[in-house]
């Protein structure tokens, strides 16, 4: 375990560097609606293999990353992953001038598996680099930089690619398919600055954190004191059942921020508001991220919030299913191209949707400890598999996707998805987690 000083030191380095992935992370809520005007996406599961092509990466490199990391050590690994993401962010722009989806979503996967080696070494770091007891509480210090960064992208993106979404999809059906073709061409070259700005950053801090002050772990101070015999990472049902939490967390929350400007377009909201929505559930998990930091351990424990977390998310998903779409709420907003703030009409629905913020914000930094309790030199294997289960992140949104499109569901009643998973999170909080035997 490091001392007080590097303690410090580590968790303002890694906040800078969930910050800036938080950041690459949340964009996809606009890219969705972005890539289905230029690519001219059909509605239901096509748009959503945004989100598949980014969090599958997590599926298929966390493992191999793992022995990456064994090879380099979590400090260079990390640098490693900034680069691999810098190299996803310029596939943006030979994807731009030809308008292939596919190539977008190479670079997605790209940038995911630059990601799956930041957060194999980044989480268990953060972990591990203070008192245990105190892990949830540095980790929705994480969180929270991870998560502002996400409620300022769809903002900055939305303002830079959609700035004239109002008029945009109507002026796209009045051309004919020549002009039409010329008129998506040029809306696709706006992607290429930001991306462009968005790598050189990316490889920038690489550098910097490989002659960074952070420290390097020792192999010791991630292993449990009482454990000296390695044990397969299958032995540890607290994982096990832990990886299944994570995956049905991670998906919930996926599915929350990037469905929710879509839904809200299906139920009436302008594409000029619409655009705006995902900020909404990822400022509620802000709020929900202090609320860790001020509380945990001190006043509940890490497994008691994940219980009441899971609780929150049974009764909003509810809500987001039976409140009648006609009700309709005003929201504040803000219009990023004239430094003002606005209000828009959007349903309660959508409002419950992005309520869903406060449920999950404190699952991950809940579950995290509590799966990887106990592994000892297992630890490493024990957190690719758990960061593998990030994939949860494709496959919920897209099975949304497709129930969304069935007729006889539709977009509302498809949030049906959600019910089931907090149920299984709820049980792990109150009983998984705590089987450390099978």
């Amino acid at each position: 375990m490091a001392n007080g000083k590097q303690t410090t030191s580590a968790v303002i380095i890694l906040g800078a560097l969930f910050f800036l992935f938080g950041f690459t992370t949340w964009i996809n809520g606009p890219l969705i609606s972005y890539l289905k005007i230029i690519c001219q996406l059909d509605a239901g599961a096509e748009p959503f293999y945004v989100t598949f092509a980014f969090y599958i990466a997590y599926f298929f490199t966390a493992l191999p990353m793992a022995w990456v990391l064994g090879r380099t050590g979590m400090k260079l690994g990390m640098t490693y992953g900034l680069l691999t993401m810098a190299l996803g962010a310029l596939l943006f722009i030979p994807a731009a001038q030809i308008r292939s989806y596919p190539l977008f979503l190479l670079g997605l996967f790209v940038i995911g598996t630059g990601l799956s080696l930041l957060q194999t070494a980044s989480n268990p770091y953060i972990t591990v680099v203070g008192p245990i007891e105190s892990a949830a509480a540095r980790i929705s210090i994480m969180g929270i930089c991870n998560k502002m960064a996400g409620v300022l992208a769809p903002i900055v993106l939305g303002a830079v690619l959609l700035s004239d979404a109002s008029t945009l999809q109507a002026e796209l059906d009045a051309l004919q398919s020549v002009a039409q073709e010329t008129r998506l061409d040029e809306i696709a070259s706006r992607v290429i600055m930001p991306y462009a700005v968005m790598a050189a950053i990316l490889a920038a801090l690489g550098l910097l954190v490989r002659w960074s002050p952070l420290p390097e772990l020792e192999q010791e101070s991630i292993k449990d004191k009482e454990t000296h015999k390695a044990r397969s990472v299958f032995t540890f049902p607290n994982l096990i059942l832990g990886v299944i939490a994570l995956f049905l967390y991670v998906g919930v929350e996926v599915v929350a921020v990037d469905t929710i400007g879509v839904y809200g377009e299906a139920l009436g909201v302008s594409l000029d508001h619409a655009k705006l929505l995902p900020s909404y559930p990822l400022i509620a998990m802000v709020l929900a991220y202090i609320v860790g930091i001020a509380c945990i351990p001190r006043f509940f424990s890490q497994t008691t919030a994940l219980v009441v977390s899971a609780l929150l998310g049974i009764v909003f998903a509810l809500g987001v299913i039976f409140v009648p779409i006609g009700s309709v709420i005003s929201l504040p907003g803000f219009d990023l191209l004239t430094f003002s703030a606005t209000r828009m009409e959007v349903p309660v629905s959508v409002l419950f949707l992005a309520l869903l913020g406060l449920a999950n914000g404190l699952m991950w930094p809940a579950i995290w400890p509590l799966a990887i309790n106990g592994l000892g030199r297992a630890i490493n294997v024990g957190s690719a598999m758990l960061i593998m289960a990030i994939a949860g992140g494709a496959i919920l949104p897209l099975i949304y996707g497709w129930f969304s499109a069935l007729p006889s569901i539709g977009v509302q009643h498809a949030y049906w998805l959600l019910v089931p998973c907090y149920v299984y999170i709820l049980w792990y909080g109150v009983k998984g987690s705590r089987i450390l035997k099978w």
